[in-house]
């Protein structure tokens, strides 16, 4: 297990990292999920002992290694621009680790061939990274941290230069190369699907804050506040100020429903509704609440469609699955399943999230595999 007990980092009078404190456990792999500058490259150097904290310690199976030098700890980094070495076949650069620490060449031998059947590499032994395409050689880069049998792998966004179709298989294949190796695995990325497709846990990451950390689908379902939220969502969440008046939430002069159980005592009338993009469907739809807008943009974002649209000067994005096209500047429909709709305090803190019952997965971001159940 690793362990972050109020770790921090400040350069010069700038703190990069405020206090966290994280415990990570083997067999699942931990997804540290933010915006750029959001502070998770530093954080995966902290862990690694690349850089050293300015405060807290770091343990690792209950040993502190805050101190120690990067080159005593049992760790792996795969970088998003992948780095290999270019005069030697992927053989020898999976093997460069175990040369350098001693092993014996069987040894050697057994490993690099175990690691190679795992991510497929077996035919491209003998090539250069040059005769390569893009995946295979982020494969042999994977291959060389996880020849190492390291006891903490760090994946900085390792997939990002490599195409959709490739990434997405990639992410698929993970969790399934790193079951049962020991280790524990953290990985840095920036976009919401990928840290949920992971299916481990999250740390949602602002401005070097930690806002939250759980599993995957609890951080999701029931984000703490309005921050965590919007990390979560991607397209952004659409976020509205309403009020909460005879016995219904009015988000507009044309747009409320019935005030739900959860906030039926609120004395304060003043609250913030959050919709993800992917909880609102294009047409009419007697089931769900509608709501009208003025299209201003829709396109096309690999297997889904998102579509801006304006209603009463408030901006609203819907997603959808498949090819939807309606013009700019059409007035059209749109479905909100208020069941799923998020409510929080004009502190930002959640009131209420939708019941476990109210989400399934087809609330789910299209290409997103099934949650753990809660």
């Amino acid at each position: 297990m690793l362990v972050l007990e109020n770790v921090a980092f400040r350069d010069g009078n700038e703190l990069h990292i405020h206090p966290t404190s994280l415990s990570l456990v083997p067999g699942v792999v931990h997804a540290l999920l933010g915006e750029t500058l959001a502070g998770k490259t530093t954080l995966l150097r902290l862990m690694a002992g690349l850089t050293q904290p300015t405060a807290g310690r770091i343990l690792f199976d209950a040993l502190e290694v805050t101190g120690q030098a990067v080159q005593k700890r049992r760790v792996s980094m795969v970088y998003q621009q992948f780095i290999n070495y270019p005069h030697l076949s992927v053989r020898d650069n999976i093997a460069s680790p175990l040369k350098v620490a001693g092993l014996a060449a069987n040894e050697v031998q057994r490993r690099v061939n175990e690691v190679a059947a795992l991510l497929r590499l077996e035919p491209y032994l003998d090539r250069r990274p040059s005769q390569l395409s893009g995946g295979q050689q982020q494969r042999t880069a994977l291959a060389r941290a996880l020849v190492k049998d390291s006891k903490l792998v760090l994946l900085d966004e390792p997939f990002a230069n490599l195409d959709y179709k490739l990434r997405e298989a990639l992410r698929d294949e993970l969790p399934r190369l790193l079951a049962g190796r020991g280790a524990v695995v953290v990985y840095a990325t920036t976009e919401p699907s990928e840290a949920l497709q992971l299916g481990g846990s999250i740390a949602a990451l602002h401005e070097g804050r930690l806002c939250q950390f759980g599993r995957a689908s609890e951080v999701y379902r029931q984000p703490l506040d309005i921050t965590t939220a919007q990390i979560l969502s991607e397209p952004p969440m659409n976020l509205v100020r309403a009020e909460l008046r005879d016995g219904r939430i009015a988000l507009s002069s044309s747009l409320s429903w019935p005030i739900p159980e959860a906030l039926r005592h609120r004395a304060d009338p003043a609250l913030w509704v959050g919709m993800r993009p992917h909880h609102l469907s294009p047409g009419r739809h007697r089931a769900l609440v509608q709501v009208q807008g003025r299209v201003l943009i829709s396109v096309v974002s690999g297997s889904e469609s998102i579509i801006r649209f304006e209603h009463e000067q408030q901006p609203w994005v819907c997603a959808c699955p498949g090819l939807v096209r309606i013009a700019s500047g059409e007035n059209a429909q749109f479905g909100i399943d208020i069941d799923r709709a998020m409510y929080f305090g004009l502190d930002g803190k959640r009131i209420a999230t939708p019941p476990a019952a109210a989400v399934s997965q087809a609330g789910l971001p299209t290409g997103v595999g099934a949650l753990p159940a809660r």
